[in-house]
């Protein structure tokens, strides 16, 4: 177990070097200037290139990739030009916002479409796996800006019951707070849901058809308890690996999420940053983003292999 979490730590150095290159090179490509951002279109061409110096812009491109990249070693993320202050500060206080719609779109995805796709599966081809199975494929399909949109016309400007926009205060109580994430997490919540249920459907249907379910049945086992307790466990393994692609794409598709609903977290970051093109911000979200994409992949390939054993990752196979 140690050896492939070291050879799994080991594979990520290459990827994160790559991800570095890459977000390195693609904000220089952005349309724009910081430095002309900084100071305004008004600005005298002396003053832009000052503070092109200040902001070392003026050096060849392979001196700025040396400095940045030895600067992330150092712990050193690089310094906001539009919110004067270092990155990953910045980073640190929009993470808990941004986590606490993340984490509680993924609950409710897992409430949601775990159960459904179970019933799906034990219920197949009737109408209700018909039903939930078409809701299923529209969720997956639905554009997630569109749906944020539709949902604050309803929902905020049409009836009134909820709010559109910002976090809340948990000054002014709890439901304020709550209030406030219920629109934004329905909207992440939406894909990842129908995903599961699609998953859970599948996976369960190949574990309740197989001959060990079916002698459980001769034996006189309990229904709910073959299904619960042996069919599921056997189906987890491919709903886990879901659940790590899925809580990625919780994370990144927070930024569509955050700008519909102003909500205060990475997302929004992300979207001022590229605005006022703020190359090191940029740059820090994006590697902070990989960093915790390749993290959670490795929990999710541990956890895999204590759900099924038989997986190994040593020779690429299985036992």
């Amino acid at each position: 177990m140690a050896k492939t979490v070291l050879r799994r730590i080991l594979q990520v150095i290459p990827v994160l070097f790559v991800v570095v290159t890459f977000t390195f090179v693609l904000t220089r490509m952005i349309p724009g200037d910081p430095a002309t951002m900084m100071l305004g279109p008004q600005a005298s061409p002396d003053a832009i290139e000052m503070m092109k110096e200040k902001l070392g812009l003026n050096k060849p491109m392979l001196e700025q990739y040396i400095s940045y990249f030895l600067g992330i070693f150092q712990g050193d993320f690089g310094y906001s030009t539009s919110y004067n202050t270092s990155v990953m500060p910045l980073i640190m206080g929009k993470i808990p916002a941004t986590l606490s719609i993340t984490l509680t779109g993924l609950v409710l995805a897992l409430l949601v479409g775990v159960p459904i796709g179970v019933e799906s599966a034990v219920k197949q081809n009737t109408a209700f796996d018909y039903i939930f199975m078409v809701l299923a494929l529209v969720g997956v399909s639905m554009p997630i800006f569109w749906l944020g949109l539709m949902l604050v016309l309803q929902f905020s400007v049409n009836l009134g019951w909820l709010p559109a926009m910002g976090m809340g205060s948990i000054a002014k109580g709890a439901w304020d707070v709550i209030s406030h994430m219920i629109l934004p997490c329905f909207c992440l919540a939406t894909i990842p849901a129908a995903t599961f249920a699609r998953i859970t459907r599948s996976s369960m249907l190949e574990t309740i058809n197989s001959d060990y379910v079916k002698s459980l049945r001769a034996r006189g086992v309990k229904e709910s308890m073959i299904i619960w307790k042996h069919a599921f466990k056997n189906a987890l393994p491919p709903i886990l690996t879901v659940l790590g692609l899925q809580l990625a794409y919780c994370f990144s598709g927070a930024v569509l999420t955050e700008s519909i609903f102003a909500w205060p977290g990475m997302g929004t970051l992300i979207v001022n940053a590229v605005n006022a093109r703020d190359y090191s911000l940029i740059q820090g979200v994006v590697l902070f983003s990989a960093i915790a994409f390749v993290f959670i992949n490795l929990v999710v390939d541990i956890v895999y292999m204590f759900i099924n054993p038989r997986v190994s990752y040593e020779g690429g196979g299985s036992n």
